[in-house]
């Protein structure tokens, strides 16, 4: 008897350690994936565009998973490796908290959460098996040691002067140094908690979207149950979010709400990654009333490269929605919001966006245009958004006299 129960421990022990080693990485690599289906050659005419480009993506949920963006693995979309051979000069890394079970477009209730399974099977530390506080300060921790550990090559964007500092890099040569800003898909990691936004932005947060697959305190989600407005919490964290210099991103967002959001905005809001359903005609993509009520923030939308957001996974499928946006509102409200390693098939990783660039070039976008939506709009909108590095020494030091 003694026997059998030691067997069936190591049993137990052997299997706990196959799950907390295998299970991880096969859910990571599985969940995003390439289609494997054929790409056109590349122009020497648009990789030489393409090296001379300042690009920007607006969304990745790379963080969410067990690997460090520093390691280059063979699976998944993005990595430092990837990034700096797709000449990306900034990339958005969104903090994905919680997703429901059964997760679809159309209904999702905010009970059950895929995401708990997922973070105590990579072994995160103890406080972000309950907390979706936490597992986003985690995912803040995450980004600052791949910084730290890069050197230089890394660069944390928490203010304009980080963000100037990145530019001039690069200008001078420096292309294989690539910014890293912080993003939040879904504000229930507040836990209903106005505080925490202080929290947040105190761990560089600097862009969040109001909700993501289900409804919470601040709004309706696009795929939730209510699918309804803005509630009072969340119009005194939209203001607070622009007072304190975070972008807002109406991504996943409810009709209704998005269009509060997009009355009640001083500054440019984002729509961080899907489509548009003029090409696409999925719910989350923006209707063109959206789209106008978007640019008229000065914003950007930033069209994805999956299914759901464009209807196909190829270039061309993505070019067809930025020039839908182009033609309505005009070309300085286009941006690139991939949501790689966001559970998401796509075509190409993020080391061939030059792939994007061959198409933009073959649907007669001229080279003003392509630099525009590659990065140049968002970097605009950034730049509004974020609060200069003077405005905030100016903030800590009125602080420090209160006190």
């Amino acid at each position: 008897m003694r026997k059998l129960l030691l067997n069936l421990l190591l049993l137990i022990a052997v299997l706990a350690i196959a799950f907390f080693a295998f299970a991880p990485r096969y859910f990571d690599s599985t969940n995003n994936a390439l289609d494997g289906k054929p790409l056109e050659a590349v122009s020497e005419e648009a990789k030489a565009l393409h090296s001379t480009l300042t690009i920007v993506d607006l969304h990745s949920d790379t963080l969410l998973w067990q690997r460090s963006v520093l390691e280059p693995v063979e699976y998944g979309h993005m990595d430092l490796q990837r990034l700096q051979e797709g000449n990306v000069a900034l990339q958005v890394f969104s903090s994905v908290t919680k997703t429901p079970t059964g997760q679809n477009y159309d209904n999702n209730s905010a009970d059950g959460d895929n995401v708990t399974l997922l973070v105590i099977g990579q072994l995160q530390p103890v406080r972000t098996w309950t907390s979706l506080l936490e597992r986003s300060l985690w995912h803040a921790t995450k980004r600052d040691r791949a910084v730290k550990e890069s050197g230089s090559v890394f660069a944390s964007v928490n203010d304009g002067s980080d963000l100037e500092s990145l530019l001039t890099d690069r200008e001078a040569g420096a292309k294989d140094r690539t910014g890293a800003l912080l993003s939040i898909e879904g504000l229930h990691n507040l836990e209903g908690k106005a505080e925490n936004l202080d929290v947040l932005y105190d761990a560089g947060f600097r862009m969040a979207g109001l909700t993501h697959f289900f409804d919470n305190e601040l709004a309706g989600s696009m795929h939730g149950e209510e699918k309804g407005g803005l509630t009072p919490f969340g119009r005194d964290i939209v203001e607070a979010m622009e007072a304190k210099g975070m972008i807002v991103d109406i991504a996943h967002l409810s009709k209704k709400a998005t269009a509060e959001v997009l009355t009640m905005a001083t500054r440019p809001v984002v729509s961080s990654h899907g489509g548009v359903q003029a090409t696409c005609d999925v719910n989350r993509n923006l209707t063109d009333e959206e789209i106008i009520g978007l640019a008229k923030t000065g914003g950007v939308i930033g069209v994805g490269y999956w299914e759901g957001a464009v209807c196909d996974t190829s270039p061309a499928a993505i070019v067809k929605a930025m020039k839908h946006i182009r033609d309505l509102v005009g070309i300085e409200h286009v941006a690139l919001g991939s949501d790689y390693d966001g559970t998401i098939t796509a075509r190409f990783d993020t080391s061939g966006l030059v792939h994007v660039t061959n198409e933009l070039l073959k649907q007669g976008f001229i080279e003003e245009e392509i630099r525009a939506i590659m990065g140049e709009n968002a970097i605009r909108v950034i730049r509004k958004g974020l609060k200069p590095a003077s405005e905030l020494k100016q903030s800590i030091s009125t602080e420090e006299a209160v006190e």
